[in-house]
């Protein structure tokens, strides 16, 4: 089974967290680095733009919750839970990725 990879950002970088790269930016690091690390795994990647979000219900609620909320953007979800947000760590992700692996 996939991991499921969800990017949640916009093409204007959030104003909390200068000097970060764009959303697009963090999407792309994102899967050229889990790609190298976990070779034998497979990721469905998504880009979902929190001002243009898809038709599907489940990305246009969460891009509403990202500019309720708050949050720090991009936002990174593994399997629906939320592993960073702003500025990312690949740390995080990692851990975020492995517990996902483990648990299927």
């Amino acid at each position: 089974m996939a991991t499921k990879i969800s990017v949640y950002g916009a093409d204007i970088i959030c104003a909390s967290c200068v000097n970060a790269p764009s959303s697009k930016d963090t999407y792309e690091w994102l899967q050229a680095a889990l790609g190298r690390k976990f070779k034998d795994n497979q990721f469905e990647f998504a880009y979902i733009d929190i001002h243009e979000p898809p038709a599907e219900e489940k990305h246009k609620q969460f891009a509403e919750k990202v500019i309720e909320d708050d949050l720090f953007y991009p936002v990174v979800l593994v399997n629906g839970e939320i592993a960073g947000e702003g500025i990312i760590s690949l740390k995080a992700v990692t851990k975020a990725v492995e517990k996902a692996v483990s648990a299927s």
